[in-house]
């Protein structure tokens, strides 16, 4: 039998890549998404030796519309899994940065986490049976310091719980993964300073991806990896919006991003 297929965006680096070899060693084959096509290019090759999985790989930059309607076209072809994990952060502050920058987040964090999410579902119902995890962030639960990055990931949220309701008793699921700070090449890429951060509030990737999973088996929809984390998204639940904004102030100052 044909093994079931993941897709996922942005495996070059990071939860995306945690998630590529986690789906590979399960026996999954995989469609990597993503711009660096040399990057994708090892990343096939070792996944092909390691793991035997078939890899195809995709080159796109979800920025771009027509880039991504080549990924909705395969998608519409069927997969299993869809991992919606492409995304990225910017520095600065929202009333100087350049807007062609902002619509581009916009058009990753969002645009495409729509539009993927919509060409890969008809198929997963029509077989009774497919997941797609959207990755969100806990900056979608409270108001953090970077305000168009806070708000694209509170969108996935929001999508990923209708979706979750609208699909109950189809054997499709899907599910927001809502970490905190990861060790990957986020902030770096964004130009964002994270000295000073506790040491605390650091998850490692492979964590990540291995509570993701568990959680998903469960059928949980908002996976908040870490106690850490569950704990401050819970506080914010509780006490005045007020006060968690001044909190978040007070964990992202010095960090200028939009």
């Amino acid at each position: 039998m044909p093994r079931p297929v993941a897709l996922i965006t942005g495996p070059s680096s990071g939860l995306g890549l945690g998630f590529a070899r986690q789906y590979a060693s399960d026996g999954h084959d995989l469609v990597l998404v993503a711009r660096d096509v040399e990057r994708l290019e090892r990343l096939a090759a070792e996944l092909r030796a390691d793991a035997g999985v078939d890899v195809e790989v995709l080159a796109a930059d979800l920025a771009v519309a027509d880039d991504r309607l080549k990924v909705a076209d395969r998608l519409a072809l069927g997969v299993r899994i869809l991992v919606n994990n492409a995304g990225f952060g910017t520095s600065g502050e929202f009333w100087t940065a350049d807007p062609d920058a902002l619509q581009s987040q916009l058009d990753v964090n969002v645009t495409a986490v729509m539009q993927l999410t919509r060409a890969a579902l008809p198929p997963m119902l029509a077989a009774g049976a497919g997941t797609v995890i959207n990755v969100a962030s806990v900056a979608g639960l409270l108001p953090g310091r970077g305000s168009t990055y806070s708000a694209s990931k509170a969108y996935v949220i929001s999508l990923s719980e209708g979706l979750a309701n609208g699909l109950d008793g189809t054997g499709v699921g899907v599910h927001a993964l809502c970490p905190g700070f990861v060790r990957t090449e986020f902030h770096e890429r964004a130009g964002i300073d994270m000295n000073g951060t506790p040491s605390f509030l650091w998850l490692e990737v492979d964590d990540v991806v291995r509570d993701c999973l568990a959680a998903v088996a469960k059928g949980e929809v908002v996976i908040i990896p870490g106690l850490q984390y569950k704990a401050l998204t819970t506080a914010g639940r509780v006490v005045p919006r007020s006060l968690v904004r001044a909190a978040t102030k007070v964990v992202g100052r010095g960090r200028g991003r939009t």
